[in-house]
């Protein structure tokens, strides 16, 4: 699932890292995919493709094996028993918990991921004079500079965006199984009720969390340049000078 979701979707995660981090570069999405194209080709889309696919990956492996874990630590908490059916909202909450978890393994990927998607954005600001064009070439930059725990700039914000992101992904989809069983047992759906569900469970998360994945992104981006403020010091810095609705 998650490699369905890195190759259907890499081309669209570039250009939302390029414009997250670089916004007066580009006046929107079609700006940014036509100057890419014409500046490094067709593979400028997929850059960063091998840490986006080892994170997604891991994620949604660790998220959904961490997510039944998850769910016998609610029933314990609501004190039910281990094979009562969990309602929506309590889904929704165990799905929370295993996401911390899952960020644990998707930042340091993350980290990799956005760097080479941005990393032409990065030259052509005069930010860094020389790139790093491979996944090996940022992962040593990143241990020479800052040791091991560098992997893990942005762990808060990614644990900002994950934590209540998933809250929102699983109780959407749970609802939306709901609404699609009407009545019957959820464990009877199609194919298209269970894609419409997913869809639709994404969709809440990105619309809770975008501004926090905006400033993950250059977070975890610009301290390529130097030292970076943290996650507080970089919201308020985007919104002083680009607007409170500039996260979107």
């Amino acid at each position: 699932g998650g490699t369905a979701c890195v190759v259907t979707g890499q081309p669209f995660d570039t250009a939302k890292v390029k414009m997250q981090t670089f916004p007066d570069m580009y006046k929107g999405i079609v700006d940014c995919f036509v100057k890419t194209y014409k500046q490094v080709g067709f593979r400028g889309f997929y850059k960063g493709t091998t840490p986006a696919l080892v994170a997604n990956i891991a994620e949604n492996s660790v998220l959904f094996m961490c997510y039944g874990f998850c769910q016998q630590i609610v029933r314990r908490i609501v004190g039910v028993d281990r094979k009562t059916r969990l309602s929506d909202l309590q889904n929704a909450a165990a799905g929370s918990f295993a996401s911390a978890f899952a960020a644990l393994v998707l930042c340091p990927t993350e980290l990799v991921k956005c760097r080479l998607q941005a990393m032409h954005e990065m030259q052509l600001s005069g930010k860094i004079m020389q790139g790093h064009n491979t996944v090996w070439s940022v992962v040593k930059s990143v241990i020479q500079k800052d040791g091991p725990l560098g992997f893990y700039r942005g762990l808060s914000s990614t644990l900002l965006r994950e934590v209540p992101g998933y809250f929102f992904f699983f109780g959407g989809y749970e609802l939306s199984r709901t609404f699609f069983a009407a009545g019957r047992s959820k464990d009877e759906l199609g194919p298209v009720p269970l894609l419409l569900s997913g869809g639709f469970g994404g969709s809440c998360l990105w619309i809770a969390v975008y501004p926090v994945d905006c400033v993950k992104s250059r977070i975890q981006v610009l301290s390529m340049a130097g030292k970076q403020t943290g996650f507080m010091g970089t919201f308020v810095t985007v919104v002083r000078t680009e607007g409170e609705y500039a996260e979107y």
